[in-house]
Parts: structure tokens; C-alpha cells; sequence
């Protein structure tokens, strides 16, 4: 890995909270690794349609984060609409899976390329927001547009998040504030020769690893209780 290339992680954590990619990235390559469950939920993005079909509690065993009946409308609904749309063939076909893309400020994996268009698609093992996506996956979208337009040498205007245990496969375009958000990541990656300040936005340090090394007050679950 060259220094002008920053991981499409690092981006993504560093629009969550510059401070937690400060500890992040000084954890060893090992530490850093997924856990097994991260592999278990994108593991079901290739068999929608089996899920589709499968009894209620075959699906009940499956890692899918809300009930059978639930996901199985959720994921209907989500079919029928790209249906309409003329995107659902070309996102259960891909041109290409977990490729390798390295762009002029960024590198990492894309789990799905689409082709005419060209579009990367990014398989979320988290909860999407009521509408659109997250910011850092947002950021992290862009940067993966933006590795794959500079490979093939052809403009890319669109990504896609999909979120396999909710059932859910939302669309963005890559906008000029999106781009800038983007950028705002990258410096912020590349300015980390020490720990950044820590984020006003306190809601975020109480699920993170990291807090007691940070040095923040997060909300136990007896603060939580107390009136």
C-alpha cells in the first residue's frame, strides 16, 4: 500500500469519527479483521430468491435482523420495486463480485459491479437509516465510484447499498455534496498524525470500542436507568 492510497475503511470510519480511525488504524492487521458474522450476513445477499421461497422457520434460522414474515415483505417489496425499475436482473448479475479496485486517492474491495452503466454496489451488514443511507457508507460509495471510474477510465454517476438481513437495497447518486463529504474524509485521513479531537456528537462513543482509550464519559446502563 503506497501513503497517497487510503482504504475505503479508513474513509468510512473517519466520516463517522476521525478520533475512532486514529485508534483504528493503530491496531494490528489482525485486529482489524471482520468477525465471522460480518461473512454470515452478506452470505445471503446471493440467495434472495431461496429466502424468498423458504419456510417461515427455515428463515427464522437464517442471520436476518427482524422476523420471517417481516423480512420476507420487506424483501418482496424491495424486488417488485427494481423490477419496475429494470435493476433487479442486473443486481442478482452482476459483471463482477469482490473486486479489487484501486483509484488515484483510494483502494479496497467493491462487493458488486454492475455494467452499463457502471455502478459499484456495497453489501451493508448493518441497519439502513429510515431514508437513503448513512453518511460514512455514503462516503464510502463514493470512494468506490470514484476507484472504479478511474480504472476503467469512464464516469460513474450512481452506487448502490444493500442491507441483506433487512432486506433492503437502496440507490445514490453521487452528488456534488456527497463528493464534498468525500473529500472531507480523505483530508481527515491523511491529517491523522495524532489523535483529533474528540466528536461533539457523544452518541456515537457509547457503541464504540474505543471510548475508553478516547477518554469520553459514555452512558451506562445505570445512567440510562436513573431518573
Amino acid at each position: 500500500m503506497t501513503r497517497t492510497h487510503v482504504s475505503f475503511s479508513d474513509l468510512r470510519t473517519a466520516a463517522y469519527c476521525p478520533r475512532k480511525c486514529y485508534y483504528q488504524r493503530a491496531l494490528p492487521d489482525e485486529d482489524r479483521e471482520p468477525p465471522p458474522e460480518v461473512e454470515s450476513i452478506r452470505g445471503l445477499e446471493p440467495r434472495y430468491e431461496s429466502l424468498l421461497e423458504a419456510p417461515p422457520d427455515d428463515l427464522e434460522c437464517e442471520p436476518i435482523a427482524v422476523s420471517s414474515v417481516r423480512y420476507r415483505d420487506r424483501l418482496a417489496s424491495t424486488r417488485d420495486r427494481l423490477e419496475n425499475a429494470g435493476h433487479w436482473d442486473r443486481l442478482r448479475d452482476p459483471a463482477d463480485r469482490d473486486v479489487f479496485a484501486a483509484g488515484r486517492h483510494c483502494r479496497g474491495v467493491v462487493h458488486k459491479v454492475l455494467a452499463e452503466p457502471l455502478e459499484p454496489v456495497l453489501v451493508s451488514t448493518g441497519e439502513p437509516p429510515e431514508n437513503g443511507v448513512w453518511e460514512p457508507q455514503s462516503v464510502h460509495a463514493v470512494a468506490a465510484a470514484k476507484a472504479l471510474a478511474w480504472e476503467h477510465r469512464e464516469s460513474v454517476d450512481r452506487a448502490w447499498l444493500e442491507y441483506p438481513a433487512y432486506g433492503a437495497i437502496r440507490s445514490l447518486e453521487l452528488t456534488t455534496r456527497r463528493k464534498a463529504q468525500y473529500r472531507s474524509a480523505l483530508r481527515a485521513v491523511r491529517e491523522l498524525d495524532g489523535p483529533p479531537a474528540r466528536t461533539a456528537n457523544r452518541s456515537k462513543c457509547d457503541p464504540c470500542e474505543f471510548a475508553t482509550e478516547c477518554g469520553v464519559k459514555t452512558r451506562t446502563l445505570r445512567s440510562m436507568l436513573s431518573f
